[in-house]
């Protein structure tokens, strides 16, 4: 796999630097004020931060491929300290996730009894793959889907209806709350009419609140928890992050996102701040799905 990745990414790197007189690029690292840094500096300033969230675009290769290179960087820093999570697993599919890590079942049964992404072969199984080899913790975050369209439907309230066994792979109701006033919140709102808006904000919330906590039950004072997610669910220090800087000081927290531009060259003012790191991509990058 490793081999294959360096290949491809090799060939990547040499046909993009000859295309065009070599003005192409396939990617620019900014930080949250727009200044161009390299991907060493995201390194650096990872090494020194307990969680780090990678917002990616779901389909987008360039956001992959830098999330396994971070992971590999990471690694070699913090060792068997590191822990691994993702948005892309529930956390009802635990269990089987860790059967899978711990060599007691196979590849195949793995795949089809986790609720994989579509995506999952060529953009997560990099990352699944490695934390498998070298024997790191892969912690499904995400709240159930089933339960979240219940909020979606029938608003927070319907959870409480659920066994204590089906609450646990959610973030305690009893400490839940929407905070309407937060932006990413507030805009879902706004694209809704009525009561629907609210409930959709609330799926949401229940999603990074969710995430939150396992990511928080499974970070002890001496590892390193590197989150993957979209990059909705931490841009502008809001998500998942909002919810974690209730328990957490904000210093300890690292956030990358990703934007595609038409022109990489300078990011653009609507996407300063999102992010401690900004990996800018060009719009016409292929997408894996």
């Amino acid at each position: 796999m490793k081999a294959i990745i360096f290949l491809v990414f090799t060939f990547l790197s040499i046909s993009i630097s000859s295309f065009g007189g070599g003005d192409t690029k396939a990617f620019q690292i900014f930080t949250k004020n727009g200044n161009s840094i390299d991907f060493k500096k995201v390194v650096k300033e990872g090494a020194t931060k307990k969680y780090i969230f990678f917002g990616e675009y779901h389909n987008n290769p360039i956001s992959h491929w830098l999330q396994f290179e971070l992971t590999k960087e990471m690694h070699a820093i913090h060792k068997k300290k590191l822990v691994l999570g993702a948005e892309m697993f529930e956390a009802d599919n635990q269990f089987i996730l860790n059967e899978y890590l711990q060599g007691l079942i196979s590849s195949k049964n793995f795949q089809n009894e986790v609720r994989l992404w579509p995506n999952y072969n060529t953009d997560y199984k990099p990352l699944f793959e490695y934390a498998k080899e070298h024997q790191l913790k892969f912690i499904a975050t995400n709240i159930p889907r089933r339960y979240a369209n219940m909020v979606y439907k029938k608003g927070v309230k319907s959870l409480d209806s659920l066994s204590d066994l089906a609450k646990s792979y959610i973030a305690p109701l009893d400490k839940f709350q929407l905070d309407s006033t937060v932006a990413c919140y507030k805009d879902l709102m706004a694209s809704m009419d009525g009561h629907g808006g609210i409930n959709m904000a609330t799926a949401q919330a229940i999603k990074d609140a969710t995430m939150s906590y396992f990511i928080q039950k499974n970070t002890t004072s001496k590892s390193v928890f590197l989150h993957y997610n979209g990059a909705y669910h931490s841009n502008n220090y809001q998500g998942i992050v909002y919810y974690l800087k209730k328990d957490v000081e904000e210093n300890e927290i690292m956030t990358i996102s990703t934007v595609e531009q038409k022109d990489i060259s300078k990011l653009e003012n609507s996407n300063k701040g999102l992010a401690d790191f900004i990996i800018c991509i060009p719009e016409s990058m292929t997408k894996t799905h």
